[in-house]
């Protein structure tokens, strides 16, 4: 392990990290607030940090290889979401404990939506805004990594955006250096982000909220400026763009790019993956709208549909915005709704869960096998969008989805083991391993009564399904440490 070039990583990072501490200060003074004052300490704490880290290993001119790069991705969500912690531990709105402002942090960072935070509306702005910035940090390094990094290392099937995606893309990058790759993808990122705050501000939110909301919906993340989450604006407008762009952020980056740079929408059209994406959600939602149809909840058809829908579409994207309780909703339709959250976006999108790449190949993989207990002696090759899919690539997808139940199953057991009952253990650990947020049970609205272990349990779950549980359990592994 060349530790010497994961430390200038490193250090690299915190120090970028470093500047987006001095935001929150500045909405501080915009708003004439006395909340500063832990968003300085954190500034110099991670900034000073970091330029130790870097300034010592500046001489440093060696290549990352792939050991050290499964180390940097690691650690740029750990150790950011723990400096990150530092300005939520340190303030006095909101009040937490250690644990519950790393919770928060990683919740935030990892873009999962999970809260302990309770009367939201009544923390300082600063803080408000700081919780919607680490969604949108987040969503951004998700978005590199999953697009431009993730693929040369080769874990977790994360490389079958490249059998899945048309053009020139096929190959490991977007643009000839990673470094253009990266720069596009900001440059759509940072677009989509203020094309969204746009159409929430004319919507009917101010300036602040549409801001805010922006970051998290493009990030699909989840997190909100008020309790009520987006039910706070009482507004089919709002709800409209939020779908809108919950279903864009949920789509495949790298298509955005082509569908950008060749000026047409049949990039999309020609996408298997995105053809199923829309296409469940689709299904998905009249099955929600005809059972709350069916069942009266709502009191006109107007609001069955838009509810339904916009649920549907949150959930499924792992967004975790609500419009009102889901988990109240009649029949099999809160342990449905969570369920979605298992298939989640596309491969390269901001959204969590198994992807819905994933999904195909299982489907077209278990097909094969059916047709394979008929022909016996046929040859059966698997195929994605006209190209032949390899062994290898299948290989990984059912290695990801084996150890994505078995790590769902056993940090279940762990958190009933800590006296939650079996309804809000389970959920809450699909919640954080699909990066969803809300769950079912105590965790419906909030994450604070669950205690110290859990927290630490949930913020591990929330990692493991951010890095696509293969980039984090390989450093778990002899292997890995061997010289």
């Amino acid at each position: 392990m060349q530790y010497p070039v994961v430390f200038k990583v490193l250090g690299v990072l915190l120090v970028l990290f470093s500047s987006t501490l001095l935001t929150p200060v500045l909405v501080s003074w915009i708003y004439a607030e006395d909340s500063a004052k832990p968003f300085w300490i954190a500034f110099a704490t991670t900034f000073l940090t970091g330029a130790v880290l870097w300034l010592s290993t500046s001489r440093v001119s060696r290549d990352l290889r792939f050991r050290e790069g499964f180390m940097v991705v690691v650690l740029f969500w750990t150790v950011l979401a723990s400096f990150g912690s530092i300005p939520l531990y340190l303030g006095d709105q909101p009040s937490l404990s250690l644990t519950d402002a790393f919770f928060e942090s990683m919740s935030g960072l990892t873009t999962t939506g999970a809260t302990v935070l309770t009367n939201i509306d009544g923390l300082p702005r600063s803080v408000l805004y700081y919780r919607q910035q680490l969604q949108w940090l987040g969503g951004i390094g998700i978005i590199v990594l999953a697009v431009a990094i993730m693929p040369m290392l080769g874990v977790g099937g994360m490389q079958l955006y490249r059998a899945e995606t048309p053009g020139p893309m096929k190959d490991t990058k977007l643009t000839p250096r990673i470094t253009e790759t990266a720069k596009a993808l900001w440059y759509i990122y940072l677009g989509l982000t203020v094309i969204c705050g746009a159409f929430y501000w004319i919507a009917g939110m101010d300036l602040f909220d549409a801001i805010g909301h922006s970051f998290s919906t493009i990030a699909i993340g989840g997190f909100s400026t008020h309790d009520n989450s987006l039910d706070y604006f009482k507004s089919a407008a709002i709800d409209s763009v939020a779908m809108l762009f919950m279903l864009v952020s949920g789509v495949n980056f790298a298509l955005h790019f082509t569908a950008w740079r060749t000026r047409s929408v049949v990039t999309y059209l020609r996408d298997s993956e995105v053809v199923v994406f829309f296409g469940y959600i689709f299904a998905a939602g009249v099955v929600v709208v005809s059972v709350l149809s069916t069942k009266g909840v709502f009191g006109n058809t107007e609001d069955t549909f838009r509810q339904g829908l916009f649920q549907v579409i949150s959930i499924a994207t792992t967004t975790g915005f609500t419009t009102g309780g889901y988990y109240w909703w009649p029949s099999f339709l809160p342990v449905f709704l969570l369920l979605l959250s298992f298939v989640g976006g596309c491969a390269g999108s901001t959204a969590g869960g198994v992807k819905v790449i994933r999904v195909i190949l299982l489907y077209k993989q278990s097909q094969r096998e059916m047709s394979r207990l008929i022909h016996p002696s046929a040859l059966l090759s698997l195929k994605l969008g006209g190209r032949p899919i390899s062994d290898s690539v299948m290989n990984a997808v059912w290695a990801f989805f084996s150890l994505y139940i078995t790590c769902f199953a056993a940090l279940g057991v762990v958190m009933a083991a800590t006296g939650l009952d079996w309804v809000t253990a389970f959920s809450s650990v699909a919640a954080c391993i699909n990066n969803l947020g809300p769950g079912l049970g105590d965790v419906a609205a909030n994450y604070s009564g669950v205690g110290t272990i859990g927290k630490w349990t949930l913020s591990f779950a929330m990692l493991l399904g951010r890095l696509e549980l293969f980039t984090l359990l390989v450093l778990f592994t002899v292997t890995f440490w061997r010289s």
